[in-house]
């Protein structure tokens, strides 16, 4: 059974509304600050995951129409793509999967010429009080990396490969 609002209830709300000086036209509302950031640039995104055995982990996203795109299976990595869809398939390097982004890089690994530098990125965050769980030299010009956690335990990496614009 669906309830209809009540008629009288609805009534006592406009009423109480309008003593409140909210009429139309006189709600309050919410003064654009021009002065705020623009929101980040995080670059590129991927899956940073840690498997047991890099060519059956290969052979299974190679399944789902994955190829590689970089990476060294010698070295136990290797970065596999499937249109905008990157994933990093990494053999004892880590533990735990890992959201990866990469300031400075489009889905082709193609560096525009102007980018959110990882510097900034970090600056950001310790500004809003964010933890970070590896930091990079907040100097430096070339590439860099910080680490972070979500809430829930799961590590955010920013892994800038490419020089500061």
């Amino acid at each position: 059974m669906t309830r209809r609002p009540n008629r009288i209830a609805l009534t006592l709300l406009a009423t109480l509304a309008a003593g409140a000086g909210f009429a139309a036209g006189t709600l309050p509302h919410r003064t654009i600050d021009t002065t705020e950031r623009a929101p980040m640039q995080l670059g590129n995104f991927s899956v940073s995951l840690a498997v047991k055995d890099l060519a059956a982990s290969r052979a299974f996203y190679a399944t789902l129409g994955f190829e590689p795109v970089g990476g060294d299976p010698e070295q136990n990595w290797q970065v596999l793509q499937n249109g905008t869809v990157t994933i990093g398939l990494f053999q004892g390097m880590f533990e735990g999967n890992i959201l990866t982004f990469n300031p400075g890089w489009d889905k082709d690994r193609n560096t525009p010429d102007d980018f959110m530098d990882v510097r900034e990125i970090q600056a950001r965050l310790k500004d809003a009080g964010v933890e970070l769980l590896v930091e990079t030299d907040p100097d430096a010009t070339g590439i860099g990396h910080i680490v972070l956690q979500d809430p829930d335990g799961n590590q955010i990496m920013f892994d800038q490969h490419v020089p500061k614009p």
